[in-house]
């Protein structure tokens, strides 16, 4: 397991190619066992990182998945031809969350090539390392929370329309969301917002029989880390944890896993941390 990564750039938002070393997204060692057999199956920000060992773990237990990406198109098609390679459908959508009409047309690509929406991943994210309150743009406040939490909200709103009972939301929040990083002070603050989204989601949609999770990551290594952060906060990323080190994506996705699936029919308004020992309260 990767113990340290050397400093490191990219223009974001990243692209999984020129990560050094690889990220490992279950692709060898990922093993299912149809705990989503025929699950139709959304995930945004599928392309990479976390989305990509999402929608390969969900292939392989044998859900269809659509890959909603901005524009990495190459990541995009890795992912997707993991999918397949599993034996299940892909559908991928490239396109701004930003946009609101984009996130509906998300839910309707879906619902056109699955018949309906068993769960949703609302994973994709934007963020930015800024030392000071004063060299934030307004512009990029206004759009971490457009893609950070406003997507959550017109996705999930399109989406639950599509929904049975026994349908789930995942939300990925993060452990900024209990403890923020002051450098990341947009970023984290949609991620508390996400938080508290799912925690009352979940209380609304009960009676509907649809169950709303989160997930909180801590330092995980994606193509978000070298072209969000500086070089050398790169070089130490994860250092930070108990156990000394950033995780793989394919550390989270089993979370992802199981709460997507039946076995956790009684789960709903949960935030599960992933993150090498930091606890959230």
């Amino acid at each position: 397991m990767q113990q340290h990564q050397p400093a490191q750039h990219q223009t974001p938002p990243g692209h999984e190619s020129r990560l050094t070393p690889p990220a490992d997204h279950g692709e060898t060692s990922y093993v299912g066992h149809g705990r989503l057999k025929d699950k139709a199956t959304v995930v945004t920000g599928g392309d990479s990182g976390i989305g990509r060992a999402v929608a390969l773990a969900f292939a392989r237990e044998g859900a269809d998945v659509l890959i909603s990406y901005l524009d990495e198109h190459d990541d995009a098609r890795e992912t997707e031809r993991l999918v397949r390679a599993a034996g299940r459908e892909a559908v991928l959508v490239p396109g701004d969350i930003a946009d609101p009409a984009h996130c509906r047309a998300i839910v309707d690509r879906a619902v056109q090539a699955f018949g309906r929406i068993d769960v949703l991943v609302n994973n994709a994210a934007f963020q930015m390392t800024r030392e000071s309150l004063e060299e934030i743009p307004d512009e990029e406040w206004d759009r971490t929370f457009a893609v950070n939490i406003s997507a959550m909200f017109h996705i999930c709103k399109a989406a639950v329309k599509h929904m049975k009972p026994g349908s789930s939301i995942i939300n990925t929040t993060s452990i900024n969301s209990d403890n923020p990083k002051p450098t990341l002070l947009p970023y984290a603050t949609t991620k508390g917002a996400i938080a508290n989204f799912t925690a009352g989601l979940a209380q609304l949609l009960a009676e509907q029989g649809i169950r709303v999770n989160s997930v909180a990551p801590g330092p995980i290594w994606t193509p978000l880390i070298p072209s969000t952060m500086p070089p050398d906060q790169v070089e130490s990323f994860g250092q930070q944890v108990p156990m000394k080190r950033p995780g793989q994506p394919v550390e989270v996705a089993p979370v992802y896993v199981m709460l997507a699936s039946d076995d956790a029919s009684y789960i709903s308004g949960a935030r599960i941390p992933v993150t090498g020992g930091t606890p959230i309260l």
